[in-house]
């Protein structure tokens, strides 16, 4: 039977090719930049001031000094979208300035308005009276300072967030290149499954299929579900395959049938079609009985456990990776936390335990067990707001022991090298 790290080395070879397409920025948010995304302008585009105040000529005042004062006339007033050109500017001129106007030679810095001293004449002319020498480019915003033309703001890989958009529409960019979405196909599967919303204690509720389908909402992924396969529908499951293949599906994914019980008529389906690659069961807890396939075109196929938490454990592990891989993503990166009380296990099994990130007095990060691990209790995974893996090849793991640790949602803690 496969560990688990051999299973992510397999996902890894068998990755889906997943092509490019031009969106808008308006409908980017957590897709994946199929490029480096550079900018083509300067930002600020031209100095500018961070205060309100008064603009002046910096080397008109030289030679100023409290016995030396001079008067710097007042010629305009400047606010954040006004033109700034001015046809005639006379020797020991000033502009008053509002914060984000637009500052050009000859004027070069800022006198903040509360350190400004003014005079008004009886002819009410406004005039700035200096009395030493100030330097230049104080209080400005050079044009430049946040972004220079040719500037990476995203890294191929990348996944794009709000703060990626807001520059991206400061500097002008309104189309980017992002990899398509990923097109899932789900089939929950099982007659102890039921939409209904009474049910007799015979049966269960189809929870796997919601909350799959709503933990992909953020991310790049067109999750569609179709109707329930009962024990006996392997030939429409069959039948399903081929279609998927003709729609050009990226992946099918099914919840339930892939053990080993009399029912289970998923792997024998699947083992019907030219496959590239498979495995099927792999030493970990929960979700031993997961499945693998890579069909003989581009599409792949993930057959999960019918139990909750193991469905849910087998999603993030191994069919989360094999998608981030396909969109070309930057590796994925844990958390790592103290054990916060002594943990045990089988030596030969990797084990996703639910649990939680606790920050200490000190500062320090630790993760807590939770009680109920049992993959078909869910309690314990409300409580929840991490995995925490304990690697396979350890029975034993003390107090204080570091840990690898991973966000519930996946995406959160995607960090680049």
């Amino acid at each position: 039977m496969n560990s688990y790290t051999s299973a992510l080395k397999h996902l890894i070879k068998n990755k889906i090719s997943i092509k490019d397409e031009k969106i808008s920025i308006n409908n980017s948010l957590n897709r994946v930049s199929s490029s480096d995304i550079v900018s083509s302008v300067n930002y600020p585009s031209s100095d500018n001031t961070a205060f309100d105040g008064y603009a002046i000529n910096s080397r008109e005042t030289n030679s100023l000094n409290i016995k030396n004062p001079k008067k710097f006339k007042i010629i305009k007033t400047l606010a954040a979208g006004d033109n700034p050109y001015i046809k005639k500017i006379p020797k020991y001129s000033a502009i008053e300035v509002m914060t984000g106007a637009i500052v050009q030679k000859p004027f070069d810095t800022i006198i903040p308005v509360e350190k400004a001293e003014l005079l008004v004449n009886k002819s009410k002319s406004k005039y700035l009276i200096l009395k030493n020498k100030f330097k230049k480019n104080e209080f400005i915003r050079p044009a430049g300072s946040d972004f220079k033309k040719g500037d990476k703001i995203i890294k191929k890989g990348q996944f794009i967030n709000s703060n990626h958009i807001l520059a991206l529409k400061t500097l002008g960019i309104e189309k980017i290149f992002v990899k398509r979405k990923i097109k899932i196909v789900f089939y929950p599967t099982g007659n102890e499954i039921s939409n209904s919303k009474k049910i007799p204690n015979w049966k269960i509720r189809n929870s796997n299929t919601n909350y799959l389908d709503s933990f992909t909402k953020n991310l790049p992924i067109t999750f569609i579900v179709k109707k329930i396969l009962r024990d006996k529908d392997n030939q429409i499951f069959k039948k399903e395959i081929s279609k998927n293949m003709k729609s050009k599906s990226d992946l099918i994914i099914t919840s339930g049938a892939v053990s080993a019980g009399k029912f289970d008529f998923i792997p024998s389906i699947i083992k019907q079609f030219k496959l590239k690659s498979m495995f099927k069961g792999v030493n970990i807890r929960p979700g031993k009985p997961v499945m693998f396939a890579k069909f003989n075109n581009n599409m792949c196929f993930f057959g999960l456990p019918g139990n909750p938490i193991s469905s849910a454990a087998c999603f993030r592990f191994f069919v989360l990776p094999h998608i981030f891989k396909s969109l070309g993503t930057v590796s994925e990166k844990p958390i790592i936390a103290k054990l916060r009380y002594k943990f045990q296990k089988k030596k030969n099994f990797t084990r996703f335990i639910k649990g939680k990130l606790i920050f200490t007095k000190k500062g320090e990060v630790e993760f807590e067990v939770n009680k109920g691990q049992e993959s078909y209790k869910i309690g314990s995974f409300t409580k929840s707001n991490a995995w925490g893996v304990f690697k396979d090849g350890v029975s034993n793991f003390k107090k204080g022991t570091r840990i690898d640790c991973y966000s519930l949602s996946g995406i959160n803690e995607f960090l680049l090298d």
